[in-house]
């Protein structure tokens, strides 16, 4: 139950952005007499992931100056109250507060869990329950999407009772969790190297190869339905049903890494990186709507698998007094990468023709990575002696 208890926040953080997606017309068509209301209506799902990649290193310094249980409970109250404020603000301005809010307590959830994570497992369990975080939060994304849709059919405010949920998370981590010290935390892991006297240089490593994952993986979530267009997909709900198959690829992924995280960091990058170059080749060469989903399945199995492997990584490389704060430094860089990713995409698309072309070289990108992989590990294995 302990470790039940910190896995499911991870799905406020997911909650955030995709439970609004389906109400984002109706909140569009409520304040369109707003000056400038195309760009900040938007803003009203994008703001908390803004906060999160930028307040993350905050939160982590934050958990180890005070604290992680304390803070984290403190930062479920706040969640649920500013979440659910909508249903009784008016004014978009007032809205935009609240969502600023949410992203200060998401940033709070997203570090501080985590790390209690690392704070209470050690081994194995460790990494089991923390590549749980990438599939469960991957699944409830899928579950969000759906029940948005189905409140939003109630009005757009309808759609904030879900914050309420935080509540409950709120009783479960008071009721399985507990206060740690120094002494009883374990920084060391079974599947990574450990723990280097002073651990930043070899966490920067690791950040950089975050960076560069986290594009490759948010390009399939971001940039597929427009692939699909490409094909000649025009059903909306076709088009969400195909890209949600697809995104099933993900907790495939991060069992299949509980079942080899043993191989080691080497190992298990460059089968990640592999499995997501032949993806995006599958991709970039696509001529039929089934080819482009096996392609994106291919490659969101080997994300699945890449961001808890990164995860672990970090997490064992650090002792309890830094936790937080490299676990908050790492999910910077996480978030960090998703907002670079259309970008790059963008970019390549119009270098290179096209959508369908820059899925091609970004498998020669990706391909890249075991390179960057191989060379990462012997600078960070330096950095630890």
């Amino acid at each position: 139950m302990t470790g039940i208890s910190l896995l499911l926040p991870i799905t406020l953080t997911t909650m955030a952005v995709v439970l609004l997606a389906p109400v984002l017309p109706r909140l569009m068509a409520e304040y369109a007499h707003v000056p400038g209301h195309d760009y900040l209506v938007p803003m009203v799902l994008t703001l908390p992931s803004l906060c999160v990649a930028l307040l993350c290193p905050v939160a982590g310094l934050l958990g180890d100056r005070f604290g992680r249980r304390r803070l984290l409970l403190m930062a479920f109250v706040l969640y649920a109250v500013v979440g659910m404020a909508p249903l009784v603000l008016t004014s978009l301005w007032a809205i935009l507060a609240s969502r600023v809010a949410v992203g200060i307590a998401e940033a709070l959830i997203y570090v501080l869990s985590t790390t209690m994570i690392g704070d209470y497992f050690t081994g194995p369990a460790r990494d089991r329950w923390l590549a749980g975080q990438t599939a469960f939060a991957s699944v409830s994304a899928l579950l969000f999407f759906n029940l948005g849709g189905v409140l939003g059919d109630f009005g757009w405010r309808t759609s904030f009772w879900v914050y309420g949920a935080a509540l409950v998370m709120f009783a479960l981590v008071w009721r399985y969790t507990w206060d740690t010290e120094p002494a009883a935390a374990t920084p060391k892991a079974s599947s990574a190297p450990a723990a280097a006297s002073s651990p930043w240089g070899r966490l920067a490593v690791i950040v950089a190869i975050t960076i560069y994952g986290s594009v490759f993986f948010y390009t399939v979530q971001i940039q597929a339905s427009s692939g699909l267009v490409q094909l000649g997909l025009v059903s909306a709900a076709r088009i969400g049903l195909f890209t949600s198959l697809a995104s099933l690829g993900v907790p495939l992924g991060t069992f299949v890494y509980t079942r080899i995280a043993g191989q080691g960091p080497l190992r298990l990058l460059c089968g990640e990186f592999a499995l997501i170059a032949a993806g995006f080749a599958i991709m970039g060469h696509s001529t039929s709507v089934p080819m482009f989903l096996a392609g994106c399945f291919v490659n969101q199995v080997g994300g699945g698998m890449l961001l808890p492997t990164l995860l672990v990584w970090s997490i064992s490389l650090l002792p309890y007094e830094v936790r937080a704060r490299g676990t908050g430094v790492w999910q910077s860089s996480f978030a960090l990468g998703q907002w670079l990713s259309p970008l790059v995409v963008t970019a390549l698309s119009l270098h290179w023709g096209g959508l369908m072309p820059a899925f091609a070289v970004l498998g020669h990108a990706a391909l890249a990575g075991l390179g960057v992989a191989v060379a990462a590990l012997v600078v960070s294995r330096r950095a630890a002696t």
